[in-house]
């Protein structure tokens, strides 16, 4: 078997730096669409939620529909 020189090893340098070309790295930008969809998903909830006590208050203050159960004649001759 012939010897074999060894040779260093040389890598090559990268010639693109995200800071250079002004992108942001990945993390930076999955964190944005989080927190973006979070405050979305908070904003809903609160509406949603403010939006049911609106309705839930207007029906306490207007019964008109207050007697909308089944009559006790219709329960007794069922049994």
């Amino acid at each position: 078997m012939t010897p074999h020189k060894a040779r260093p090893l040389e890598s090559a340098q990268s010639t693109e730096s995200s800071a250079a070309n002004g992108s942001l790295p990945a993390w930076i930008k999955v964190g944005t669409i989080a927190a973006a969809s979070a405050l979305a998903g908070g904003l809903a909830a609160a509406w949603f939620y403010r939006n049911t006590l609106n309705k839930l208050r207007q029906a306490e203050s207007n019964p008109e529909n207050s007697d909308f159960g089944m009559q006790k004649e219709t329960v007794d001759s069922d049994t």
